[in-house]
């Protein structure tokens, strides 16, 4: 375990990396570097720069976004960078025509007055336009903050104004909409961009996506150039907003060395290949205003040459298989609700076989676990082993569009166990990366190299962690140190202070354990950590995996018991999604309804079950909890009354946030009624 502790006392900056750039090799580093004069390792100004977290671990010369670019250029130039599907045709784009673009968008905004480390937010779903709009802006020394499509008009108008923005980029009429509801409370906007669509009416200061790139044409390459060359690499050029799930979004401030670095080691520790050694190809649909799918679609795409296809607005509804099928790529990456409905999805389809074909996967899986639990990934599998694959399972991969895939990842959130088993008798080994968005995404990977069943991997080369407050079980919280770690949040003093020690480590917020190796396990996070009347400590998520483990029919299950005399949880029921409006039903995913059929219920709705309607379910809720409860560690570790609500979260239910994260606190007000049921006297 490293701790890599240091000795300064307070968050000072004058005391701030004292022993960071000890080496002669660090400070020649440094010395050629062109950086920003910077006294502290953090800032909340826009236009402040800061000290690297440079060390003997990470030496490499810090370099911009731009320098990044070029260097791709000219090792990828003539490679497919980005490809689009129009109507039934692919559009492609190569990495000098998407270098020549970005210049061209990176013009429009100076034409259009951007101001340095002012924003762009760019609201819409995956695609080139976005790529090219947010890598322009930080050609053009502006600042890119997407916004989550899923944003109401004023979540739109908060992240706009904390960030200054001059310019909105929207997808759509959709998007727009939000935007022409609050422009006139942003004081700094100049002019909106639509991307996608026809623009219904011409509004002052609005551009089509031809219009916006035929601005650049007024603007000379000598400068755009000067703009260019003035950027340094410890100042800031990204802005991820959290996604509020415990108060207002913080800005989280990303350098050009946050980025670059990054893009360039994390994924390499997943194994992602350069393209002259094999060019990876990825399908992009996660949100990009989410630091997971930046770092992994946008930046790393540039500089690994990779080639990125666009999915359809519509991927998550059901046409993510489609374009799969299509692309076969070699690299994939889910959260892990994302993961669970794949899971689910195929469950159906199994259950809708004969018979025969039924038992056939079944025993192919089966082996397919057995194998993969037992040997690590290269090992010698058994000749049963390789006749399941061939016979089974390299078909279902084909189906699913990943025959040519060989790095699945699952990041943004942590994985149940459940899932991480049936994707490995699949064959699928599920590479779990830990981070955050003030580490600029992963600082934990796992990958073929790093394996272990249910830890997220080892700590990225040239990243250091520490545990703190470690308690008897070897668990304490995580910290992180490297180049990844954020510059601070935008105009937030008092919550930069707050994330980073006085040594300048980041504060994960996350409780962790790591084995002889170096493995590292999440067991909780100390936000969400349940500390009941007695005084008892219980991390909610073993229990709510347990929960849902036990029995498939619960799609969400959260334990409550905060400051209560005992636990009590909130479950709700599988269901199909509204493909329209990506809203749960109320009739039973098939999977649901199986399992009431097993147990002798005959429902097909979640209003045939709740309210104690249907006995047998409850009965057999009663029992799969007390299975869990014969196996808790204490009585006050055991719950003790359960409700069902009668409809599933949902991000538009408010319940998830953008990447299908569980919202307790919202949870814990929407549901305040049943929840003081539970504890009335």
């Amino acid at each position: 375990m490293q701790s890599s502790q240091k000795s300064s006392s307070s968050l000072n900056c004058d005391d701030l990396l004292s022993n960071a750039a000890e080496k002669k090799s660090i400070e020649e580093v440094l010395a050629g570097a062109e950086l920003a004069p910077a006294q502290c390792l953090w800032t909340t100004e826009a236009s402040g720069s800061v000290q690297l977290r440079m060390d003997e671990l990470c030496p490499e010369q810090p370099i911009t976004v731009h320098q990044m670019f070029t260097n791709s250029v000219q090792k990828y130039g003539k490679l497919t960078a980005l490809a689009s599907k129009r109507g039934n045709k692919w559009e492609k784009v190569t990495f000098s025509e998407y270098y020549h673009l970005s210049r061209m968008a990176a013009k429009g905004f100076l034409k259009l007055g951007l101001e340095q480390f002012h924003s762009v937010a760019i609201l819409g779903f995956n695609s080139a336009e976005w790529f090219i709009a947010a890598v322009g802006t930080v050609f053009a020394g502006g600042i890119m903050a997407g916004i989550y499509t899923t944003n109401s008009p004023d979540a739109c108008l908060y992240v706009a104004k904390d960030s200054r923005a001059n310019v909105i980029v929207v997808e759509n009429q959709k998007q727009l909409d939000k935007i022409l509801q609050v422009k006139d409370k942003l004081p700094h906007l100049k002019a909106i961009v639509q991307y996608s669509g026809s623009l219904k009416e011409k509004l002052p200061n609005f551009y089509s996506w031809e219009e916006f790139m035929g601005l650049g044409l007024e603007v000379s390459d000598q400068e755009l150039d000067e703009v260019i060359s003035s950027q340094k690499a410890n100042q800031c050029c990204a802005l991820i907003y959290t996604s509020g799930t415990t108060g207002s979004p913080k800005g989280v401030m990303l350098s050009h060395d946050n980025i670059t670095w990054t893009a360039h080691h994390a994924s390499r520790a997943g194994d992602m290949q350069p393209a002259e050694i094999r060019q990876e190809s990825l399908v992009s649909y996660l949100p990009l205003s989410h630091i997971a799918a930046q770092i992994y679609d946008l930046w790393t795409g540039i500089q690994w040459g990779e080639q990125v296809s666009f999915a359809q607005p519509d991927a998550l509804k059901g046409s993510l298989v489609d374009t799969l099928r299509e692309v076969t790529p070699t690299a994939h990456m889910g959260v892990p609700r994302v993961w669970e409905k794949i899971m689910e999805k195929i469950k159906e389809g199994i259950s809708r076989c004969g018979y025969m074909k039924r038992k056939l996967v079944t025993w192919a899986m089966s082996v397919s676990l057995e194998a993969n639990q037992r040997l690590t990934k290269d090992e010698e599998k058994s000749f049963l082993f390789t006749l399941a694959d061939s016979l089974v399972l390299q078909k279902l991969h084909a189906e699913l569009g990943i025959s040519n895939c060989v790095k699945f990842f699952s990041g943004a959130a942590p994985i149940g166990n459940e899932t991480l088993q049936f994707f490995l008798g699949l064959n699928i080994w599920l590479y779990e990366a830990y981070g955050m968005s003030e580490s600029s995404g992963p600082h934990f990977m796992s990958g073929p190299k790093a394996y272990r069943f249910s830890s997220c991997g080892k700590v990225v080369p040239g990243c250091r962690y520490k545990l703190v407050n470690v308690d008897a079980d070897g668990i304490g919280e995580v910290c992180f140190w490297g180049r990844n770690v954020f510059m601070g949040f935008l105009n937030l003093e008092d919550k930069t202070k707050e994330a980073l020690d006085e040594d300048g480590w980041l504060r994960s917020g996350d409780l962790g354990k790591v084995d002889e190796d170096g493995f590292l396990y999440i067991t909780g996070r100390i936000k969400e950590l349940i500390i009941t009347a007695g005084g008892e400590n219980v991390a909610p998520l073993s229990i709510e995996d347990a929960v849902k483990q036990e029995l498939p029919i619960i799609s969400n299950a959260m334990l409550i018991g905060d400051k209560r005399k005992f636990l009590s949880m909130l479950l709700t029921l599988k269901c199909t999604i509204n493909p329209e409006t990506t809203e749960p039903t109320d009739i039973l995913s098939l999977g649901a309804v199986e399992f009431c059929q097993r147990h002798g219920s005959q429902s097909t709705k979640v209003s045939d079950i709740i309210g104690g309607k249907d006995k047998i379910v409850y009965q057999s809720i009663e029992e799969g909890i007390a299975r869990v409860n014969s196996k808790a560690t204490s009585n006050a570790q055991r719950i003790q009354k359960w409700t069902i609500i009668g409809k599933d979260f949902s991000i538009v239910g408010g319940e998830l946030g953008p990447t299908m994260k569980l919202r307790r606190p919202v949870v814990l007000q929407m549901y305040h009624s049943e929840i003081e049921s539970f504890y009335r006297e």
